[in-house]
């Protein structure tokens, strides 16, 4: 993927890992827009930097994601970068019956967005001829925090989505997955400054790092994210299960 000259469109972009994208890759010369629910948040993100941009997207909702594709493409024509990072996670609770509401919450931001954003804009990315998508996953995909069982699925399932994207789409947009560690974000309370999680600055260097790769990587993947990834392959699945569990209770 190129490095400069982009325009990028970052879902969740007002906080986390999504903003120090944004930032990160303003910082290289490209257009950015950085959507999200927040106006506030996304202001922040944006606040003192030339060619950065907010637009408010609720992406949980089908329509609304069709409608900002249509306006975010007449707004931004050179679009041809797309960068699926809007998620929530929560903790659940398996052996009793319960509300699923969360469950069903995380399903509509964490897979059903992503799906629905792609679809909604690959044909404008398809001719724009230089395009990319990169989808956020997680080394949850690979092996799953039993306390947030929805989260860990939907982060698996993108992950095959996004095999199956990068197959169709060969040779004409490029399909990136970048799966991060458990990083210093308030994507959980307290998050931020847990013990043992990735800096949230040192993710992003080694993130960009790896973007700026020749040729980019299919999969993005900082060394913290490592053991989760090649669990299978290394066999030793049980055991990082084992562990991951052990640690988070």
């Amino acid at each position: 993927m190129q490095q400069s000259g982009n325009t990028i469109l970052i879902t969740g972009g007002g906080s986390g890992i999504g903003a120090a994208l944004a930032q990160r890759f303003h910082d290289l010369g490209n257009t950015v827009i950085v959507a999200g629910r927040r106006q506030a948040a996304l202001d922040a993100t944006i606040a003192g930097r030339a060619d950065m941009h907010a637009m408010t997207l609720d992406a949980d909702d089908a329509g609304a994601i069709t409608a900002f594709a249509a306006a975010v493409t007449e707004r931004f024509p050179d679009l041809n970068v797309l960068i699926n990072n809007a998620g929530i996670m929560r903790v659940e609770s398996l052996d009793t019956a319960r509300d699923l509401g969360d469950a069903e919450a995380t399903i509509a931001t964490n897979l059903l967005g992503p799906i629905r954003m792609t679809d909604a804009l690959v044909d404008h990315l398809v001719a724009r001829g230089n395009g990319a998508i990169v989808n956020v996953t997680s080394g949850l995909a690979f092996v799953p925090l039993v306390a947030t069982p929805t989260y860990s699925a939907t982060k698996a399932a993108l992950h095959s989505y996004t095999v199956s994207l990068r197959a169709v789409l060969s040779g004409r947009v490029e399909v990136i997955e970048l799966a991060p560690p458990a990083v210093q974000t308030e994507l959980t309370p307290g998050q931020s400054t847990r013990d043992g999680y990735q800096p949230l600055d040192a993710f992003a260097d080694e993130v960009m790092a790896l973007f700026a790769q020749e040729p980019t990587p299919a999969e993005l993947l900082v060394q913290r994210v490592h053991p989760l990834r090649f669990a299978e392959r290394d066999d030793r699945f049980a055991a990082i299960l084992e562990r991951l569990n052990g640690q988070a209770h």
